[in-house]
C-alpha cells in the first residue's frame, strides 16, 4: 500500500502525538538556529508558521534579522543580532518570542546590549526561563558544535542532556524509503518531526507504516 493512501492515519497519529504539545510560533524577523541540540535548517522551516514542541524542557538557539530603510535613498541597511540562548519547560498551548520594537540600527545595538525580549504563552504571560548569549559566534561558526561546548559548562541556559545527542550530520538527509512522498511541504515538515522525536517513537512509527503497507 502506497503510504499517501495512509496519509490521513498518519496525521491522525502525529495529531494524537501532539496534542499535548507546545507550538513555538515563529516570527519572520526571528531566524531559529538550533534546537534541543539539533541544528535546524531553514528549508525545513520555510512556510512553517511553528514548530510543535513536547511537553518538557527545550532549549534553542535564536538571532533576530532584520533589514532597515528598505526603498531610502540612502540604502537598506541589514541588521543581524548576537545568537541568544534560551532554556525553558514547555506546558503551556503556544509560546512565542516577543521582540522590542526594532525601527533602525540604534534600535538593534541597544537590543544587543540588553538582549530584552519576552517569552510569553497564548496568553500573554511569560514563561520562566533561563537565557543567555552564545559568545564568539559568527556566521562561520559551526552553531550545533558550538551549543554542545556550550551545554557542558554549566553556564546559566545549559541543558547538559542536550550535549550529548549525536550531531545532525549524522542523522539521515531524508526519510526512510517507507516515508517517500510526492508532497514536498508535507515531507519536509514529516522529516524535521521525524528527526526531534526520540528514537523509540521514530520506531513505533516505522513499524506502524510498515504494517499498514504490508495490508
Amino acid at each position: 500500500m502506497k503510504l499517501r493512501l495512509v496519509l490521513p492515519g498518519l496525521c491522525a497519529l502525529l495529531v494524537a502525538a501532539t496534542c499535548h504539545a507546545t507550538t513555538l510560533k515563529l516570527n519572520p524577523d526571528i531566524d531559529l538556529l538550533v534546537l534541543d541540540g539539533r541544528k535546524i535548517s531553514g528549508s525545513l522551516l520555510k512556510g512553517a508558521e511553528g514548530l510543535e514542541l513536547e511537553n518538557g524542557e527545550h532549549q534553542f538557539l535564536f538571532r533576530v534579522e532584520k533589514t532597515f530603510g528598505e526603498g531610502n535613498p540612502g540604502g537598506a541597511k541589514h541588521y543581524v543580532s548576537e545568537p541568544l540562548i534560551v532554556a525553558f519547560t514547555a506546558h503551556a498551548k503556544s509560546i512565542a518570542i516577543q521582540l522590542p520594537p526594532l525601527r533602525n540600527l540604534r534600535d538593534g545595538h541597544h537590543f544587543n546590549k540588553t538582549a530584552d525580549f519576552g517569552l510569553i504563552d497564548q496568553d500573554g504571560h511569560e514563561v520562566i526561563s533561563k537565557r543567555d548569549r552564545l559568545a564568539n559566534a559568527s556566521h562561520s561558526t559551526d552553531l550545533e558544535q558550538a551549543m554542545i561546548a556550550y551545554n557542558r559548562t554549566g553556564k546559566i541556559a545549559a541543558v547538559p542532556r542536550f550535549a550529548t545527542l549525536p550531531p545532525v550530520s549524522a542523522l539521515p538527509s531524508t526519510l526512510p524509503a517507507d516515508f517517500a512522498l510526492n508532497d514536498a511541504p508535507t515531507e519536509r515538515l514529516l522529516r524535521l518531526w521525524f528527526h526531534q522525536v526520540d528514537n523509540a517513537t521514530r520506531q513505533r512509527l516505522i513499524s506502524w507504516v510498515k504494517a499498514l503497507q504490508a495490508s
